[in-house]
């Protein structure tokens, strides 16, 4: 599903300069769920984005089913990111002033849907969120645990066969944070692939595999 050789990734600024990720190879089959788990520095952040294709590596490869996604084109590996890969983010990323039926439609909207389309599939998945109360609710007027479910939502859309999660607990409290989890680890004994980082090791523990990163490295 998805291979990584000799990963880096350099930050310099002057003669300072830091490796968020340093020389990393490691594959992960179709169906994992993977938690990295480090603390803040450590390179997991960077290294989710440089495996979803939004952070250019300093060198190595990321490749998806075969296919290197850094020696595509800008707008081959955003339809790439389009059509396999969800982000989950700690900040969620909607738009303010959208309603949650209109946040969790664009995605849709950008892969062509016609607007009935849109608009049930946006419908039937904040329903399954439990928000079928909330469809006309703008972020500003819902609780950051409903936040995280319509980001949950739109991250869906589009049917993505790998889901790359940054901290999506981390602004959360205990209950909704278990609720997050447990929705993750369903949709991953439906077949999708989850790679999640966090600095939380009760979070990580409940992936299949756990992998710590420190300085760019894994160290176990």
């Amino acid at each position: 599903m998805l291979q990584v050789k000799n990963l880096n990734k350099i930050y310099k600024k002057g003669e300072y300069v830091v490796k968020a990720i340093d020389n990393l190879s490691f594959n992960v089959d179709a169906g994992d769920f993977i938690s990295i788990v480090g603390q803040s520095g450590s390179g997991k952040s960077s290294l989710l984005l440089t495996l979803g294709g939004m952070l250019s590596p300093s060198g190595g490869s990321v490749s998806i089913a075969g296919h290197s996604l850094y020696d595509l084109k800008p707008k081959e590996r955003a339809t790439v990111r389009k059509k396999k890969i969800g982000f989950v983010f700690q900040t969620f990323n909607l738009i303010p002033y959208l309603t949650a039926l209109q946040n969790v439609q664009i995605p849709l909207l950008l892969n062509g849907e016609n607007e009935e389309k849109q608009y049930t599939k946006a419908k039937a998945l904040l329903e399954r969120m439990g928000l079928a109360s909330r469809l006309a609710h703008k972020p500003s007027e819902l609780s950051i645990g409903q936040q995280q479910r319509v980001a949950l939502a739109r991250m869906l859309a589009n049917d993505p066969e790998i889901i790359l999660a940054d901290e999506p607990t981390g602004n959360l409290d205990g209950e909704t944070s278990n609720q997050v989890i447990n929705f993750l680890k369903e949709i991953n004994q439906q077949g999708k692939t989850i790679i999640l980082v966090t600095h939380d090791m009760k979070v990580a523990d409940q992936a299949k595999k756990t992998m710590k990163i420190t300085e760019g490295k894994f160290s176990e």
